[in-house]
């Protein structure tokens, strides 16, 4: 278990779309485009803590620490956006040139909107998913762990993934998650800004990944969980309050070992997070 310094809130990290279901079939796989060199404008996430000036100067010690040309790290300028829908609009009406999101996550938006492509395929750092919570609730982090471990070593883990992810055919579905008599109930935040993973449907119904692994989750720590639908801009200030008493996903950076690199911020103590549960590499997303 290690300190989360910072919740970074997926600042180069994360694209989304208006809804994850959809009629439409998925497009197919792009070909992989070189990098745009000249590009000025990249789209981010409102970061904890973190100015334009800062986010240049931590993209930078990333991709060299990383040894990564900073062509793409190093944008001219910054664009901060609340939520990952105003993100993506801001890319189709061209006021933004890119932004960087998992490989899994930008399969799935390329699957659905036709006009967005993937460029610069396996970009530095890798990027690990985990849950977060307060570290005065560290033994509940420890048997989430557990249960992660287990379910990476069982197959388990595996298969979610590929049934809600990666081997995908249509719109997400919603997995009932157990009522266990007399338990514990853990308050999660999810925010349908990462759609694939963590995904609400039109209807405001949460589906997919995130469902079907907390469902699994709540069955081997022995604990109710509770779904909390939350902006992703929101999430610190519900978890520091007690709105909720766990963050689904906290996006962390890894090498290519798999070794956690550290955060360069410090705006948010007293948090711990979990092992991963998913790993993934990072990839841009653009216009064609």
């Amino acid at each position: 278990m290690k300190k989360l310094l910072g919740i970074f809130l997926a600042v180069i990290l994360l694209v989304t779309v208006t809804g994850c279901g959809s009629d439409n079939k998925p497009a197919e796989q792009p070909k992989q485009e070189a990098a745009q060199e000249t590009s000025d404008k990249v789209g981010a996430l409102i970061p904890i803590g973190l100015d334009e000036e800062g986010y240049q100067r931590w993209t930078k010690d990333i991709a060299q620490a990383e040894g990564q040309p900073t062509t793409y790290n190093a944008p001219r300028t910054v664009v901060f956006f609340n939520d990952l829908n105003s993100m993506l609009s801001a890319l189709k009406a061209k006021q933004i040139d890119r932004f960087g999101t998992s490989k899994n996550v930008a399969e799935y938006i390329v699957a659905r909107n036709d006009d967005v492509k993937i460029i610069d395929y396996n970009l530095k750092p890798i990027l690990g998913y985990s849950m977060g919570m307060l570290e005065k609730n560290a033994a509940t982090i420890d048997e989430i762990n557990k249960a992660i471990t287990a379910m990476k070593d069982d197959g388990t883990l595996k298969k979610l993934v590929e049934d809600n992810i990666t081997k995908l055919k249509g719109d997400p579905v919603a997995t009932d998650i157990p009522k266990i008599d007399g338990a514990d109930t853990i308050k999660v935040a999810v925010t349908g800004d990462m759609p694939g993973m963590d995904c609400i449907l039109a209807d405001g119904k949460p589906a997919g990944f995130n469902i079907a692994f907390l469902s699994e989750l709540s069955k081997r720590i022995n604990k109710n969980i509770e779904l909390v639908s939350i902006s992703s801009d929101a999430r610190s200030a519900a978890l520091s309050s007690g709105q909720v008493d766990a963050l689904f996903w906290v996006v962390g950076t890894y090498d290519q070992e798999g070794k956690a690199l550290p955060y360069p911020l410090d705006a948010v103590k007293g948090v711990a997070i979990s092992v991963p549960y998913m790993m993934d590499s990072r990839v841009g997303l653009a216009l064609k």
